[in-house]
């Protein structure tokens, strides 16, 4: 059965001033993963990395489309997330870098950015585990009289997971206003979605949870913004969640870890000819929102930022480790937390 459409809202048109934003954002977003897999190599990110460069329309197109006053829950592929949201590149990178100045204090890392007050619930490193809590913070906006939308972000690999569909079968039950948007990039580490997932389509579920699903370039901002907007509109009018499936393509390997390439080549090379950067750039050229040298000064600009970002969390200082168990729990001072710690590990 094909998935029914998302009932169809007329996006306001956006501005030469808020497209310029748009492309600005792709190539913060692009150059700031770049840095991060340069700071990776240099043994300055613990862990791991997984980059968001190439899917960044996804991000920026469905931020554009949301108020400052809603919501979005992440993934472990989650910086460009984090970035077309609003949160500063100094305080990402200084995260991801584990200093004190990040946004989790140096204790989330690459994986796990959270900031509550720019709306950014979390990304997670658990696969589909942020589906639920964009569920749960949508019910809880309604309890608590607020009209916030939740926008929950999710990979192909997510799509497969059991917690989605309970969190697709409640949202639908309780008609909450959150927009599944599937960040379909048709690979996990080495296994193509084509031989993982039973369906082509993973917006075709949809029908299955009686919420509307629709298709849409990844590649292209635009297109993104204009879905999202259609699905929050139905959501604010009390018409329940969406499943958006934005079909795109990540262009660096699986994570900074990564020393294998799966892919074809050929495939690769295809989607990077379809480069969302470069398809935003053509459409202000053409539309006449933007011209050439605008474009160049916004590039150059971004590049700037993301340096100075690097330099910012290079400098930061590092965790106090008498503060390693601070804000890690609910209730109870420091001590208190790091002496119930230590009783559970046997100190």
């Amino acid at each position: 059965m094909a998935a029914a459409s998302v009932e169809r809202a007329q996006a306001p048109p956006l501005s030469g001033d808020q497209l310029l934003e748009m492309y600005r954002q792709m190539w913060r977003i692009r150059f700031f993963e770049q840095a991060v897999v340069d700071l990776y190599k240099q043994g300055l990110v613990r862990g791991s990395a997984h980059p968001y460069s190439g899917m960044e329309a996804v991000a920026v197109g469905a931020c554009a489309a949301i108020r400052d006053t809603d919501l979005i829950t992440s993934t472990h592929r989650g910086h460009g997330h984090g970035l077309a949201k609003g949160l500063d590149p100094r305080l990402m990178m200084a995260e991801i870098l584990g200093k004190a100045a990040g946004y989790c204090k140096g204790k989330g890392g690459s994986m796990h950015v959270t900031s509550p007050s720019h709306g950014m619930l979390g990304a997670d490193g658990v696969v589909a585990g942020s589906t639920a809590i964009a569920a749960g913070a949508a019910f809880g906006a309604r309890l608590l009289g607020h009209e916030a939308v939740v926008l929950c972000f999710f990979g192909d690999g997510a799509a497969n997971q059991g917690v989605l569909f309970e969190s697709l079968n409640l949202a639908s039950v309780l008609r909450l206003p959150v927009i599944y948007i599937c960040e379909n990039n048709l690979w996990a580490l080495s296994t193509p979605t084509s031989t993982s997932t039973g369906v082509p389509d993973v917006a075709a579920r949809a029908d299955g949870f009686g919420m509307p699903g629709r298709i849409v370039d990844g590649q292209d901002a635009l297109a993104v913004y204009d879905a999202v907007h259609q699905a929050t509109a139905r959501a604010r009018a009390g018409g329940g969640p969406s499943l958006l499936e934005c079909k795109t393509y990540r262009f660096h390997s699986h994570s900074a870890f990564a020393t294998r390439e799966p892919r074809p080549p050929d495939e690769i090379a295809a989607w990077k000819a379809r480069d969302p950067i470069r398809l935003l750039a053509e459409r202000l050229t053409r539309a006449d929102s933007a011209s050439e040298a605008q474009l160049a000064e916004a590039e150059e600009r971004e590049r700037r930022l993301v340096d100075e970002a690097v330099d910012f969390a290079k400098n930061a200082p590092d965790p106090d480790p008498s503060e390693a168990f601070d804000d890690v729990y609910a209730s109870g001072n420091g001590s208190a937390s790091r002496a119930a710690a230590g009783a559970r590990i046997g100190e």
